[in-house]
């Protein structure tokens, strides 16, 4: 694959690995790449740079459901397959009536779940949500933006089909609390789902009524790591305890990584793939996904990192001796207590690298 030459000299070029086979081959000798150069040098950060975008690229090439149904029939971007059996009934997204799977054809879209009996597929107007969806997309942060229904001359904002708020000759105007835009009643079907503005506003979870669109726009943004919380409301970290915690624990994680980096038992153990489903989590510890925020209101993430942290911390400590001959010694007050950059009473110089207590 030309990895070994180092031949990373732009995204664009390694972007051209397709298959999961190649890239999952790329990433592997990436890693050894990162292993065998140099602690703390450009080329190494290079390396761990080209890495992460490796691993989007697999996770991109893995959303994309083409290269799976040979037969599937494509639409507007939409991979549609036919559904087999007789599962339960569902309403067709185009028409919006019910699709009788025990004498009706059921198409389902492989990445945005628009279903469509087989005599709409042709008159589908909507694209799949997925191809909005990338690693660089973003969430609209303003609380129910609306503008007006004369903004939209009066026209549902996905068929432009003409709406009002008088019952009457004209579609009812629908208000989607995610976009701010105005649907008629066959876009929006008053589906309720969280909005991420009030997540990181008002810490609201309270479910708003949106567009069929923007609920298939959100599920599959679920679980991209696209929200810095620094940036976007950080009081948040001062009011939601849980929140504060987390951060401090993923903040210690990303030391401990250094030491796993050049361990070779934690390599061969796979230590890091605790975090194989948060990947995010291990390249920093400002993002989150919407479904981590769900998860710290539930109350599920906090016992997560904290599980993981104290597997790391045993690693570290007690387990590996080759982790442990890495602690320090204080330098001020010379105590035989050996400390860590990660412990939470010892600081770490940002120019020398010794490790100190606070």
């Amino acid at each position: 694959l030309g990895i070994q030459e180092d031949h990373f000299s732009s995204p664009e070029y390694f972007m051209g690995f397709s298959t999961t086979e190649e890239l999952q081959n790329a990433i592997h000798s990436c890693k050894d790449m990162i292993r065998a150069a140099p602690e703390h040098s450009a080329e190494k950060k290079k390396l761990v740079e080209k890495l992460i975008q490796l691993r989007v690229r697999l996770q991109e090439t893995g959303d994309h459901p083409e290269e799976k149904h040979t037969n599937a029939k494509k639409v507007l971007g939409h991979v549609f397959v036919k559904e087999q059996g007789s599962g339960p009934s569902v309403m067709c997204d185009r028409c919006g009536k019910w699709i009788w799977t025990m004498w009706q054809s059921l198409f389902t879209c492989q990445a945005c779940k628009f279903h469509s009996h087989r005599k709409c597929l042709h008159t589908i107007r909507r694209p799949c949500a997925s191809k909005k969806v990338s690693f660089a997309s973003t969430y609209i942060l303003a609380i129910c933006p609306e503008s007006g229904l004369s903004t939209q001359q009066y026209k549902c904002a996905e068929c432009r089909k003409r709406i009002s708020f008088l019952k009457g000759e004209f579609s009812e105007a629908r208000l989607c609390d995610y976009s701010g835009q105005y649907f008629c009643e066959e876009c929006h079907w008053n589906d309720q789902v969280l909005i991420p503005a009030r997540i990181i506003h008002n810490w609201d979870f309270t479910n708003y009524k949106v567009a069929r669109q923007n609920k298939q726009l959100l599920a599959l943004m679920l679980n991209k790591p696209q929200l810095n919380l620094e940036q976007l409301n950080p009081a948040l970290f001062k009011f939601v305890g849980e929140l504060r915690e987390i951060k401090r624990l993923r903040e210690e994680i990303l030391i401990m990584k250094k030491y796993f980096m050049s361990c070779r038992a934690a390599l061969e153990s796979k230590l890091l793939l605790q975090l194989q489903d948060r990947q995010h989590f291990v390249d920093n510890s400002y993002q989150y996904s919407l479904q981590d925020l769900i998860d710290v209101e539930r109350g599920s993430l906090l016992p997560f990192v904290t599980r993981v942290h104290s597997l790391f911390l045993t690693h570290i400590k007690t387990d590996c001796e080759l982790c442990q001959a890495k602690g320090f010694v204080c330098e001020v007050c010379k105590s035989n207590d050996v400390i860590f950059a990660f412990d939470p009473h010892a600081v770490q110089c940002s120019k020398c690298k010794a490790v100190l207590h606070k």
